[in-house]
Formats: structure tokens, sequence, C-alpha cells
């Protein structure tokens, strides 16, 4: 483990453990299950403001969209004028072309933190217990490649999980592209077609990851990728309105442009790989 992180990730691995013998009396065999879904939520709370923060960057680099799309058409054999006027652009919009994505990179070292303590056998030189509790069975350190097939118990455990996310990639890839839709300009309109396979497979890139990692690990990005749904549902509701209002906005020959997909990247690691952690 990273010496970097090495000492956050006790810090984590001594709480989680903490949180864990105190829900033990109440939930039994769950607790370590319980724990980890809690200290994921209080974390990604507390990383809240930084997620708003990306979503809105997001947001903004969506509704110019069009305008750098002319800018690129009118300047394009013109570089120097081009990066000026979409400098110029940027600044009367009070924004940046890292909007959406500082915010997201100030989060990757606590959502890596949590990823590393999910998966790692040992944390700071003694092995990791929390990785010998179990869900319906199942250790939390277990494998879905470690041999088990499909039938048994620890199969349908995993299979459970990866359904369970393929469905919130799913929603969180649908939620993106209709906060990116926009009415379609003139210049603009039949430029944004059909996303290719890398843009409708990348949202999915979370369930490969869980695919790879023990249980607990899968636990951690079930959690943090519900989470940054549920932000994303938070934030479009409360600065755009009903999630079915832009299905409507394009006009004759618009589309849908694909959104930026929650796929908790900082886990190469996740959360948001979503930080890794999402």
């Amino acid at each position: 483990m990273s010496s970097f992180l090495g000492v956050p990730v006790d810090a984590a691995y001594h709480l989680v453990s903490g949180l864990t013998g105190i829900l033990t009396p109440v939930l039994g065999g769950l607790a370590a299950v319980a724990a980890i879904v809690v200290f994921t939520m209080a974390v990604r709370l507390l990383l809240m403001p930084l997620s708003l923060r990306a979503l809105h960057g997001q947001a903004v680099q969506a509704r110019l969209a069009p305008q750098l799309v002319a800018l690129r058409q009118r300047y394009g054999k013109q570089p120097e004028r081009l990066q000026r006027e979409m400098a110029a652009l940027y600044q009367r919009e009070g924004t940046s072309v890292f909007a959406g994505f500082a915010p997201l990179l100030l989060q990757w070292p606590f959502l890596s933190v949590m990823y590393l303590l999910f998966r790692s056998p040992t944390v700071g030189g003694t092995a990791n217990t929390l990785l010998t509790r179990d869900l319906l069975g199942v250790p939390l350190g277990a494998h879905w490649l470690s041999g088990a097939g499909p039938g048994s118990a620890q199969g349908a455990v995993f299979l459970g999980l990866f359904a369970l996310l393929a469905a919130l990639c799913w929603l969180s890839a649908r939620i993106g592209r209709l906060m990116a839709a926009r009415p379609a300009r003139p210049a603009t309109a039949g430029l944004a077609g059909r996303p290719g396979l890398l843009v409708r497979v990348l949202p999915y890139l979370t369930v490969v990851i869980a695919a790879f990692a023990p249980l607990a690990a899968g636990i951690y990005l079930l959690t943090s990728l519900a989470w940054s749904l549920g932000e994303r549902m938070y934030f479009w509701r409360s600065k755009a309105g009903p999630l079915s209002a832009p299905a409507a906005a394009p006009a004759a020959g618009g589309s849908l442009r694909s959104g930026p997909a929650d796929t908790v990247l900082p886990m190469t690691p996740p959360g948001r790989v979503s930080g890794t952690t999402d």
C-alpha cells in the first residue's frame, strides 16, 4: 500500500472497525456490511459540496457546448483567435474548462482511501479483519472469480451485486443524458449524433471493477454509486426542474447529447472512478 495513503487508510480502518463493534449487538453478522454503508455515506456527505460543485460545472459545460461548437466552426483555422474567444466566453460565464473536473479531482484521495480499505487484505501490517466478516455466508474478502459457480451462494450474492450496480449505472447514465440535453440550435442541429460504443459502455466500468474486487469493495461501490445518483437527482430537481422536462426540449432534428457518466472512476480506484473512490 502507498505510504501516502497508508496513514489515512489505517485511521479509516479503526473507525469502521469501531463502528462494526458498536453495531454488532444490534445487527449481528450484518454489522460489518452496515458499517461499510454508514461510513461510505458519511464520507460522501462530507464531500457533497464538492460533488454538487462538479455537477454545476458539468451543467455549465453542457449549456455552453453549442457556443463552443460555433466558435470552433468559425475560428477553427485560427487557433490563437479560437483560444481567445473561448477564454472570453468562459470569463463572461464566470467559469472555466476545469469547473466540472477540479472538484472531482479533489475528492480522489478520500474515495481512494475507502476503496483501498475495503480491498486490502492487510492494513498497517496486520490482517484486515473486516474482510473476515460475511454477507449471507459469503466472506467480505471473497472474490467473484475465486472459483465459486453462479449456482452457489457466493455466486448468487455477487450476481445480485452486479445486477444492482448495472441498474444504477444505467440510471445514472440516463440522468446524465437528460442533464446534458438542450434545444438544438440552427448552428449545431444534427451535430450531436448517437453516442459511440465507448460512451455507451463507459458508465458500466464500475461493474467491471466490482468483478475483480472483494465483496466488501463491491458493497462500497454500490453505496457510493447510489449516493452519486441521489446527488444527481437532487441537483437536477433543485436547479433544472423535473427530470422529464428536457426530454421534450430538443427541436425537430435535435438529439440528446451524452453527458458525463458517473462511473465512480476514482477507482481506478472508483466512486465517481468516480475518486476511487466514488
